[in-house]
C-alpha cells in the first residue's frame, strides 16, 4: 500500500515536512517516505491523501482506557484494586477491554496508542501496558507490557484508605509503603542476579509475586510512573527514584511549573501533563493550569500531553494539545506532545509517535489543521490497515 499526494509531517528528530510527498507500506511497517517527484512507478493500492496533512498515528501517554467502563460503574470498574495498598503484581492486560466503545472513538480521533493501567488508589498499583487502540483481542494490541510500574502519592491513596480506617492515612505511610515495597523487591533482585551468576555459592530466592514485577524496574528495563501533583509530592518521588535508581517519569506533577529551578537537573525521563480539560475538583489540583505544558516544555523538559482518560475522553487529546498551543505553548512542540515526544519518554518510540522508515505504519490523514476543534481525520490506518477512511 501507498499513501500518495502527502502534506507529511515525520515529527522525526529534525521536524521534517514532506510537500507532495508519499509513505510506502509493507506488513504493516513504513517501508520508505519521499517525494512525488521521486516516485517512480506504483504498483501496489493507493491511497490519495489529495494534499492533506499526514501525521503519525498519535500517542496519548496517561490513560485508564479499557479499565473503567463505558456506561458502566461498578461491573466495568477495573482499575483499582483498593484492598491491599502494595499491588506490583496487578496487570493492566488483564483488566482491559477492548470492545470498550470509547476504543472506537479513539483511533476514531486519530489517537493510535495509548498508554493505560491502574489507577491511584494504592500507593503501588500495578503495571501499565502500551497498546494500539485497534482490535479485539488484547494480547494482539500490545506494543509493550509492562510498560512500567504504577506509584500514587499524595491525596488519592491517602483517601482511598482512609474511608477504610487503613494505612496509608498520611503521605509519610504512603511513601514508606512504597519504600518497603522497593526495598524487598531490590533484594529479591539481587538475589536472584547473584544466584544466576553463581549458583554454585548462592541459593535462589524463594518466588515472591509482588518482588517478582518489579525485577523489570531494577533492570531499568520499564520506568516507575509516579502519579503526583503537589510540589512536594514530585520531589518526594524524585526522592525515592534517586534512593533505589530506578528510571521514572512524573504523571500529572500540577505544580511543577511552579518549582522548575528545583527540578533543574533531576533525570526524570519526563512529565506527562494533563488533564487540563478537568475542574480543580481537590485541593492539589488547586494550582492547575493549562499554560503548564508549555511552561514545562520552554524550560526544556520533555513534556506529553495526556487526558487521562476517562477524566478526560481520549478522543479530545488533540483538543487539550490545542488549549495547550492557546496557553502559550509552542505549537510544533505540542504536536509532538502527542506524538514522538510521549514516545520517547515511554520508552515505545522504536515503534511509534513518528514517520520513520521501520516503524509501525500508524498514520492520520487529516481533512485540515488537527489543532483545529472543527477538523478531525480523514483516515486512519494503524498497523497498515485502514481502519477509517472518509477520503
Amino acid at each position: 500500500m501507498i499513501i500518495t499526494n502527502a502534506l507529511i509531517y515525520t515529527c522525526d528528530d529534525g521536524n521534517t515536512v514532506i510537500k507532495d510527498g508519499y509513505i510506502r507500506i509493507a506488513d504493516g511497517k513504513i517501508i520508505g517516505t519521499g517525494s512525488m517527484s521521486a516516485l517512480g512507478d506504483i504498483d501496489e493500492e493507493a491511497l490519495d491523501a489529495k494534499g492533506r496533512p499526514v501525521y503519525p498515528g498519535f500517542v496519548d501517554a496517561h490513560t485508564h482506557l479499557g479499565m473503567f467502563g463505558d456506561s458502566l460503574t461498578f461491573e466495568g470498574d477495573d482499575g483499582n484494586e483498593d484492598t491491599d495498598p502494595v499491588m506490583p503484581q496487578l496487570r493492566a492486560i488483564d483488566a482491559i477491554n477492548p470492545l470498550d466503545g470509547y476504543f472506537d472513538e479513539a483511533f476514531a480521533a486519530g489517537v493510535t496508542t495509548v498508554l493505560t493501567g491502574p489507577g491511584s488508589a494504592n500507593p503501588v498499583a500495578g503495571q501499565i501496558a502500551a497498546i494500539k487502540t485497534y482490535g479485539k483481542r488484547i494480547d494482539k494490541m500490545i506494543i509493550k507490557a509492562p510498560a512500567g510500574i504504577k506509584f500514587a502519592l499524595g491525596e488519592n491513596p491517602k483517601s482511598t484508605y482512609n474511608d477504610k480506617e487503613q494505612t496509608p492515612v498520611t503521605r509519610m505511610a504512603t511513601a514508606a509503603l512504597i519504600r518497603e515495597m522497593l526495598i524487598k523487591g531490590r533484594k529479591y533482585y539481587i538475589d536472584k542476579k547473584n544466584y544466576e551468576n553463581d549458583r554454585e555459592n548462592y541459593d535462589e530466592p524463594e518466588f515472591d509475586m509482588k518482588a517478582d514485577a518489579l525485577l523489570p524496574l531494577f533492570k531499568k528495563e520499564i520506568p516507575a510512573h509516579f502519579h503526583v501533583h503537589r510540589a512536594d509530592d514530585i520531589f518526594t518521588a524524585v526522592r525515592i527514584a534517586n534512593e533505589f535508581d530506578i528510571p521514572y517519569i512524573l504523571v500529572h506533577a500540577t505544580e511543577a511549573y511552579m518549582v522548575l529551578d528545583e527540578l533543574a537537573g533531576e533525570r526524570a525521563l519526563g512529565i506527562l501533563a494533563g488533564p487540563v480539560l478537568t475542574d480543580r475538583s481537590k485541593p492539589e489540583l488547586s494550582h492547575q493550569t493549562p499554560s503548564a505544558a508549555g511552561m514545562l516544555s520552554a524550560y526544556g523538559i520533555p513534556t506529553a500531553i495526556i487526558t487521562d482518560h476517562p477524566e478526560t475522553p481520549v478522543q479530545y487529546l488533540l483538543l487539550c494539545a490545542a488549549v495547550a498551543v492557546r496557553s502559550g505553548m509552542d505549537r510544533t512542540q505540542a504536536l509532538r506532545a502527542v506524538t514522538i515526544t510521549p514516545a520517547c519518554i515511554c520508552g515505545i518510540d522504536d515503534r511509534v509517535g513518528s514517520l520513520e522508515k521501520g516503524k509501525d505504519a500508524d498514520i492520520v490523514i487529516y481533512d485540515g489543521d488537527p489543532l483545529d476543534i472543527t477538523c478531525k481525520p480523514a483516515a486512519v490506518i494503524i498497523d497498515g490497515k485502514v481502519v477509517k477512511n472518509s477520503l
